[in-house]
């Protein structure tokens, strides 16, 4: 996994709209990057109405969200339509940059092991650099946990 302090991997992934983004595109701005498992699973909805909840007030501080999963532009669309997201979320269909970010992990359930995407946050700053990293989502509080590892560089 990307470590805090380290240069945030450029990427360039469509949204839910087919718009492409480009991390480098947002520099001078601080970007929080989310990778979460599946669209229109408990946990991932639960994340992206927090944020969709909270979105007004993470823009006040400057604060640029992507969601991203493994889910097709498509499915993103039909996610983010169900639960009005005001958000881009980001296809990475291949893993590549779910690769590059090291949140490509073995989980398990229900006594499988199987690999997949593991749940985390990068908070990026204005230069691209990595200053905290959330392993722990709080699906339901995660606007709280991206506002405090900003402002508060040493909290989860």
């Amino acid at each position: 996994m990307i470590a805090k302090g380290t240069m945030a991997p450029e990427f360039f992934l469509k949204d839910q709209e087919g718009k492409g983004h480009r991390l480098s595109d947002y520099r001078g701005r601080k970007v929080a990057l989310y990778f979460y498992p599946k669209d229109n699973t408990a946990g991932c909805t639960a994340q992206g109405c927090n944020i969709r909840d909270n979105f007004a007030l993470l823009k006040s501080k400057g604060i640029v969200v992507f969601g991203v999963s493994k889910d097709s532009v498509g499915s993103h669309k039909n996610f983010a339509a169900k639960y009005h997201f005001n958000f881009p979320i980001l296809s990475d269909e291949k893993g590549e940059v779910i690769g590059k970010y090291g949140v490509w992990k073995e989980k398990s359930m229900w006594g499988k092991t199987f690999m997949g995407v593991q749940r985390a946050t990068f908070l990026i700053d204005e230069s691209g650099t990595v200053v905290n990293v959330i392993e722990k989502a709080d699906t339901e509080n995660h606007s709280k946990q991206i506002l405090k590892g900003f402002f508060l560089q040493n909290s989860q």
